[in-house]
């Protein structure tokens, strides 16, 4: 059985973590909100760009084409992976790696080459490193979200794709959908599919609304050929928000638990604590009593 100052030392021990555990969960609570208000502000001007986008493309005679919705047969593929720079948010990042693995894999079955990974984040970047002995690092814009870094990357991965360096770009990352929900999402990002560019609320909301024939100078295909690549630029700049809420909630879970378990081993060792020191003043009595009779 462990002495009282064990038993004290371990109780201050798990106190100071507590500390720490606590105070992480109120900063990252802090950036959750942060994080949560850029995310739902974002994904009405994204909804309402691919509302725009269906409409046009639904009223115009004949196929729309675009040099970034040209299918064809996929041999190089590209991915991008978003995680965190930090770690302490529980399964965020290994989740992710572990997709980014299996889609790996699943391509490699397939014959079909991975030629170039973008992690967004130190996590990933260092994962990618360990498998492939070279990654690129995106971590810095995890640090300041911005659209413009976004756009940037963005605008390469079609470069490379109209280019033919690849034939497809896909995205995997975290979606928030609530504090206490973040779901792993692996979504096409190139080709475009001009098909789907609207969820089936959304096409339900088109088909509602009394005003969805719009007069467009100087045409609605020009119109189209600005509107694909910002609609691009925006899908990653979303996912990224997307990725960075995600992150806070899972730090805030992960926190939460942490507390709670210190909450449980400070009782237990409380108890623990008073039952040795009963039991150490018991055996003190009786050894005085034991003392006095001789």
């Amino acid at each position: 059985m462990p002495s009282l100052k064990e038993v004290k030392n371990r109780i201050n021990s798990v106190n100071s973590t507590r500390k720490i555990t606590s105070a992480m969960k109120m900063v990252a609570s802090a950036k959750l909100h942060s994080a949560q208000k850029s995310i739902e502000s974002m994904r009405p001007y994204e909804s309402r760009l691919n509302r725009i986008m269906a409409t046009f493309i639904g009223t115009i005679d004949g196929e729309v084409s675009s040099p970034y919705a040209v299918e064809r047969n996929v041999e190089r593929v590209a991915l991008v992976v978003l995680t965190s720079n930090s770690s302490l948010c529980g399964a965020f990042n290994s989740n992710v790696v572990k997709e980014l693995k299996s889609t790996i894999a699943h391509y490699e079955q397939q014959g079909i080459e991975v030629v170039n990974i973008f992690p967004i984040g130190k996590k990933g970047s260092e994962a990618v490193h360990k498998f492939r002995g070279e990654a690129a690092d995106y971590s810095d814009m995890l640090d300041k979200p911005a659209y413009a870094p976004a756009a940037e990357l963005a605008q390469q991965l079609m470069d490379m794709f109209a280019h033919k360096e690849i034939d497809k770009v896909d995205l995997i990352y975290y979606h928030f959908k609530s504090a206490g929900s973040q779901i792993l999402t692996k979504e096409q990002f190139l080709p475009v599919n001009l098909d789907s560019t609207v969820s089936p609320e959304q096409e339900k909301e088109n088909e509602s609304s009394f005003l969805n024939d719009y007069i467009v100078e100087p045409s609605k295909e020009e119109l189209i050929q600005k509107l694909i690549p910002k609609a691009l630029y925006l899908k990653l700049y979303t996912a990224l928000l997307d990725s960075l809420a995600s992150e806070h909630a899972a730090r805030v879970i992960a926190m939460q638990i942490a507390t709670d378990n210190a909450d449980d081993l400070l009782h237990d060792l409380t108890l623990q604590y008073n039952k040795t020191r009963q039991q150490a003043i018991t055996a003190e009595l009786l050894d005085i009593v034991g003392g006095s009779m001789q």
